[in-house]
């Protein structure tokens, strides 16, 4: 009987270190794998990388639609350029300008 009461005594002893040893490999795997874990910290670090490089590429597009538009502005407005830049996307000519004709095959340079 006392080898029983000593098995009994040994389990009995046992029981709070492993259940704590339960809960510490637990937090230990949830702090690598879990949501909030070491790997999700890496993939939401490649995140904002990727989000800063998509933010430096819009305030790049937006400068030179800024410089663009600062172009239009009345007192920077160069007449001149207006006029060439209307008459090239509407395709018109001046009834001064000198139009010379092409054909389909030939290059103008």
């Amino acid at each position: 009987m006392s080898i029983g009461r000593a098995i009994k005594r040994r389990c009995k002893a046992a029981i709070a270190p492993a259940v704590f040893m339960a809960l510490t490999g637990y937090f230990a795997w949830s702090a690598v794998h879990g949501d909030h874990g070491l790997k999700a910290y890496a993939q939401r670090q490649i995140q904002l990388q990727d989000a800063l490089t998509e933010q430096a590429r819009a305030q790049a597009e937006l400068d030179v639609w800024e410089r663009k538009v600062a172009g239009l502005r009345t007192s920077r407005l160069d007449p001149d350029a207006l006029d060439e830049r209307a008459r090239a996307v509407l395709n018109l000519a001046n009834p001064a300008d000198v139009v010379v004709i092409y054909g389909p095959g030939k290059k103008l340079y």
